[in-house]
């Protein structure tokens, strides 16, 4: 299968309320040898409060956020054009899985798009950095690596092409990023040529499950606080393997006795799975590093124990089935316990992505939504159940073709975007209030800096949004 290797720059921190301001990729074969790419940039969307430091990071400019050739609109509908040109393929990023993906789910859930492109089948997703970090704790001379002040490897994009002899100096522009991406894990596979082709089995959620449903007992490598650990676990039986709410596997680490724990009540293991810590996720549908045993008996605390007894821990686990039921009972509750709190707390609709599915009966609505006029758009508004879209799909005009809407609509999608962005509150999307607050903390570092450039561009991006505030005052 192919890879689909991309990257994107926003205009926010935030998954949820930033946007996708540029995006870039790159379709290789299994010997990493070019098949296409792209590059899209657009202008900022109507209404929006960037965030300062963003910019700077990935050196976008007012020109840059408001002349560019696309519309935030027009941008996501041609990245959708080529992703789904480029399936089937296995689609993979730097950090892609915590940041990447989630904003364009995000993005694509609010521009009334199906969500899923990356990973709905046929095509499977991955994380660069997951393999990197997976390759370096099997052999840390993988490849060079800075060291921190405390000591650990440094994972940085910028900084492993760097050290590996990469020229970095374009880092933090999408496409840029993405060749990086392309080089490094070019690299890792042709060091590391044994252990490649494992990375790449969990690219899959039902690929995941069926491996660790399948094995008694695997290495799990995860990465805390800067450093890689390699866990030697044994999942649960088969039949009762996966967490009953979050559809993640569930494995016991191995350093710990299942002894003590296998006639322990509901309520004791629930006291027990929060202070020993016994159990492991294997996050299925995140691309988790699955290896044999054998990498995980080599290191502490595995390798000072007797292999006869791990293995019979093992057994003593995966073939338990009223344990592992106990198990997946007071997981369910934990849960549950946590999803009450959870349920005070007041979720916009930008935010309901993971709480309430769209209708299939909408979705497949959604191209011929897309093929529309801008009338026949608003038009066709009322034919949705979900009424997050008609909300989504009303804001899309007003930023795109807002003669289109009656006075009164334009009027009161203005009003509730004044009421956002001019906030005198603590929110979760970027105010002018909390924009001016960044502006001058950042105003004094680069003064403190002497660093003229950043000082003339955040004189450039306050104007920039300055003149958005007015804009909305009167709304």
């Amino acid at each position: 299968m192919n890879l689909a290797i991309w990257d994107i720059e926003s205009s926010s921190s935030s998954v949820t309320f930033g946007s996708i301001i540029e995006v870039g990729g790159i379709l290789v074969d299994q010997n990493f040898k070019e098949i296409d790419r792209f590059n899209l940039r657009c202008r900022l969307p109507e209404g929006e409060i960037p965030q300062a430091m963003a910019l700077i990071v990935n050196k976008t400019n007012v020109n840059l956020l408001t002349k560019a050739n696309l519309s935030h609109y027009e941008m996501l509908s041609q990245l959708e054009a080529i992703f789904k040109k480029w399936s089937p393929a296995i689609f993979l990023g730097w950090s892609n899985i915590g940041f990447d993906d989630e904003m364009i789910r995000s993005e694509f859930f609010k521009g009334i798009r199906y969500p899923y492109i990356t990973n709905a089948s046929p095509n499977k997703r991955h994380d660069g950095l997951n393999i990197a970090r997976g390759a370096h704790a099997v052999d840390e001379n993988v490849f060079v690596t800075e060291i921190n002040d405390k000591g650990n490897a440094v994972m940085k994009l910028e900084s492993l092409a760097r050290m590996n002899g990469f020229e970095s100096s374009g880092a933090h522009s999408a496409i840029f990023d993405a060749e990086l991406t392309v080089k490094v894990l070019n690299l890792i596979k042709n060091n590391q040529p044994n252990t490649w082709d494992k990375f790449l089995r969990t690219a899959n959620k039902l690929d995941t499950e069926a491996i660790f449903k399948k094995e008694k007992i695997f290495t799990l490598v995860e990465y805390h606080f800067g450093k890689n650990y390699r866990y030697v676990v044994a999942p649960l039986h088969p039949k009762f393997c996966v967490h009953p709410v979050y559809q993640w596997g569930q494995a016991v680490d191995l350093k710990v006795d299942p002894k003590p724990l296998i006639n322990l009540s509901i309520s004791d293991l629930k006291v027990a799975i929060k202070k020993q810590k016994f159990l492991k996720s294997i996050r299925s549908n995140k691309a988790p590093i699955i290896l044999e045993q054998s990498y995980g008996m080599v290191v502490d605390p595995y390798k000072s124990i007797d292999k006869k007894i791990l293995e019979d821990r093992a057994k003593l686990i995966t073939s338990n089935e009223k344990f592992s039921q106990k198990i997946l009972t007071a997981l369910r509750e934990i849960a549950e316990d946590k999803q009450q709190s959870d349920n005070q707390e007041d979720i916009l609709a930008e935010e309901s992505i993971y709480k309430k599915f769209t209708p299939n009966k909408d979705t497949a609505l959604f191209s011929k939504w897309h093929a529309s006029s801008w009338k026949e758009k608003l038009i066709m508004l009322d034919k949705f159940e979900d009424k997050r879209l008609v909300s989504f799909g009303k804001k899309i005009i007003y930023q795109e073709s807002p003669e289109t809407l009656p006075k009164d609509l334009y009027t009161s999608i203005k009003r509730e975007i004044a009421s956002r962005i001019l906030s005198e509150q603590k929110e979760k999307w970027w105010t002018c209030k909390e924009f001016y607050f960044e502006v001058d903390n950042l105003r004094d570092r680069y003064t403190n800096e002497k660093d003229d450039e950043k000082l003339k561009f955040l004189d450039e991006i306050n104007q920039f949004v300055m003149s958005i505030e007015k804009n909305y005052e009167n709304a």
